[in-house]
């Protein structure tokens, strides 16, 4: 606003004023603000705006609160806004034009869910962003909450929810299921809610089973992350139609290598193989290594039913006691899984080296291969041990190429992340009886190598013509750490002596694989391995291609597992289609594909996680105020998270379970909590003793109080 200094009359004054407020509709102004911007403060000025600000609020256009004044709910912009659900329970919204998302208080929910549109109005001015207040709901979105039953009275049933992802209990009319049961799993929608003192009507979608038991709980993750239970009867029915034979026509119009010495390496739990290797000298005496990939894309037509089913689902999800796969089973585990002594169809990748593991040549297409012997891991690792068993010399070369790439791929800027990977030993019933660790050896390296060779060729031979002109292409992409991240890593390792100094380029990734050198073994690898992960940039996919950075490749796609990700089942038809001559792919809807495809990553990863700690919570529910050794793997502003050792239990300890009076805060500047009284910190890698308080199996958290001075020579019998 720009003030007035010359005499105006009150009908001038009142347009000014009028006119701020429309112009900033979400700002509260003083009386003497609103005077001086429309013609002055003085006295005349002074009684002029407050007679003006005493009709408006008579018709109710402005309203008062602490000698402010701001125009009503019914006279703001009203705005179309999608509500998004917080784990705090307040609500934020998602509009059109706005940069910031904008803050809606509960008591300014109206009957708002997650996901829904609608109708809203912004005021309140706040230090980081805007307040709204929804006035109502255009549309309900298409959610399903998970819950467990109570019985409150003979007509009505509650189900209690997650209340981040709903703030209330839903209601059920007793007499529509007479048979629910108290105490049960439900999967449920809002059926209606218009009025915010009430508790929303609900439709029961589902029984999910007796709370706490290990299928109700698996279900309960699968339907929280909207992942489906089973095929359709249709996509069944048109799977199982598939013909399974391959015709002599088929065989023919491929490159045949049923005479090849070719087999799969995989883990031991596993039902499908969708990669086999094979292995050749040929004429010039180089070695001719062959990648043969499941020709899912064969089976699986562009917008068939069952195209559009694996779309949907993206990925196949690895849940701790079961999977949930993108293709039906007459497909994944039968037709286009390359068990031994089996004719299959493949998309193959061929590549010559010569003994130095150098590219000599590569050729890509369909393909018609025969394994002769399915290894596990274990096996595999054992021949490269013992140099002993069936098909030795395949395994023992491959695995000497396989090292060769894996040390130019290093020596090229690949960063080597080794997370533990846990593995859950279950019973009968599906319950946790022990957690082991799997080990990454040679044999998950020999194929890891070839898997990451056909990757990057594929992707380097989409990219360009033979002309040089570009190509779309489906890539897996990776961007540069972010530098602050990268300066807390510096800062964090720095406690353990260890410098890192390098900020831009492979400096950085070989600095940082010295260091994970250097800590393993240590108590503190788990927590730097965990840092480091956190300061580079999230995997994805995308039709723009910045490269993969923590491979350190330019050119890298995913091309190696169609059986379980649909991007995989996309590169195979753009490559089929560019062998071909085709001309490049539209940009465009492939890159929706991708967007879609990397937020059905990111859900499986979430369901994934979220199945690990359920069965971490039930394996510790009987191990209630027992003491483990850990080390500090997470901080907050309400304590710290405590993994135990030689495990992959990690639970929270708020300041109120230190065990002592002091008073503790987090110093988020050098990433350690601070003890006011007695100056003692933690930072991440401390070792600590705790007890485990409470195991809660319903929101799959470990809560641990630390145990400061328990005796040195305690001893750890659990």
């Amino acid at each position: 606003m720009t003030k007035r200094k010359n005499k105006i009359s009150v009908a001038e004054r009142r347009a000014f004023i009028l006119n701020a407020f429309r112009e900033q509709p979400a700002r509260n102004f003083t009386l003497n603000q609103l005077a001086a911007a429309s013609g002055g403060n003085n006295g005349e000025g002074i009684r002029d705006t407050s007679m003006i600000l005493g009709e408006l609020l008579e018709n109710r256009i402005v309203e008062r609160s602490r000698r402010r004044f701001r125009l009503t709910r019914d006279n703001l912009p009203r705005h179309q806004a999608r509500a998004v659900m917080a784990s705090t329970g307040s609500m934020c919204l998602e509009i059109e034009g706005f940069k910031n998302t904008v803050f809606v208080h509960p008591r300014n929910m109206h009957t708002a869910l997650d996901g829904d549109i609608v109708e809203a109005v912004v005021s309140n001015p706040r230090r980081k962003g805007q307040e709204g207040e929804i006035i109502r709901v255009i549309r309900r979105a298409d959610k399903q909450y998970v819950g467990t039953t109570e019985i409150r009275s003979d007509n009505i049933m509650t189900v209690r929810t997650d209340p981040r992802k709903i703030p209330v209990d839903i209601c059920l009319q007793r007499k529509r299921w007479p048979d629910l049961a108290e105490n049960m799993r439900v999967l449920v929608r809002v059926a209606s809610w218009d009025d915010e003192r009430t508790l929303p009507e609900g439709e029961l979608m589902e029984v999910l089973g007796e709370a706490d038991s290990n299928e109700a709980e698996i279900h309960s993750i699968m339907a929280e992350f909207e992942l489906p239970f089973r095929f359709s009867e249709e996509a069944e029915r048109a799977a199982a139609e598939i013909a399974g034979g391959i015709s002599g026509d088929e065989a023919a119009s491929r490159r045949d290598m049923r005479g090849i010495p070719t087999f799969t390496i995989d883990p031991e739990e596993a039902k499908d193989f969708d990669d086999a290797l094979s292995l050749r000298r040929t004429t010039e005496g180089h070695w001719e290594v062959g990648v043969h990939i499941a020709d899912v894309s064969h089976y699986v037509q562009p917008d068939s039913l069952l195209d559009r089913e694996a779309r949907i689902r993206g990925t196949s999800v690895y849940l701790v006691d079961r999977t949930v796969p993108m293709l039906p089973e007459r497909l994944s585990n039968e037709l286009c899984s390359l068990r031994p002594d089996e004719d299959k169809l493949c998309f193959s990748a061929l590549f010559t080296l010569d003994d130095a593991g150098r590219l000599i040549d590569e050729w890509f297409g369909r393909t018609v291969i025969r394994s002769q012997r399915r290894f596990t891991y274990s096996e595999a690792q054992q021949v490269i041990e013992t140099g002993e068993g069936d098909m030795s010399a395949e395994i023992l070369t491959l695995n000497r190429l396989a090292g060769i790439l894996r040390e130019e791929r290093i020596r090229n800027g690949a960063l080597l992340f080794e997370r533990r990977e846990a593995r859950f030993e279950l019973d009968a019933d599906g319950h946790p009886s022990g957690i082991s660790f799997k080990e990454s050896k040679e044999a998950n390296h020999l194929i890891e190598e070839f898997m990451l060779l056909a990757n990057r060729r594929v992707a380097a031979f989409c990219a360009k013509t033979k002309s040089g002109r570009n190509r779309t292409m489906v890539y897996r992409i990776h961007d540069k750490p972010d530098p602050e991240r990268l300066d807390k890593f510096r800062s964090f390792v720095a406690r353990f002596g260890l410098r890192f100094r390098a900020e831009t380029g492979k400096a950085v990734t070989r600095e940082m694989n010295g260091i994970f050198h250097k800590v393993k073994g240590m108590p503190e690898e788990n927590a730097v391995s965990l840092l480091a992960i956190r300061s580079m940039a999230k995997a994805a996919y995308s039709t723009d291609n910045i490269g993969h950075y923590g491979l350190g490749f330019r050119y890298y796609t995913h091309f190696t597992s169609p059986i379980r990700r649909y991007p995989d089942i996309m590169v195979h038809r753009l490559l089929a289609g560019y062998l071909e001559g085709a001309r490049s792919a539209a940009q465009a809807p492939l890159e929706e594909e991708c967007k879609h495809a990397s937020e059905r990553e990111t859900v499986a990863a979430e369901a994934e996680r979220a199945s690990v700690k359920y069965k971490i919570a039930e394996y510790m529910r009987d191990r209630t105020d027992e003491v483990f050794e850990g080390h500090v793997s997470g901080l907050a502003e309400w304590g710290m998270f405590v993994e135990l050792e030689d495990s992959i239990v990690e639970g929270a300890v708020h300041f109120r379970d230190f065990g002592d009076d002091d008073y503790y805060w987090f110093d988020d500047r050098t990433y350690e909590i601070r003890a006011r009284l007695s100056g003692d910190t933690y930072t991440l890698g401390d070792r600590v003793r705790v007890r485990v308080k409470n195991a809660d199996l319903r929101r799959r958290i470990l809560d641990f109080s630390l145990v400061p001075d328990y005796p040195t020579d305690y001893d750890n019998r659990t």
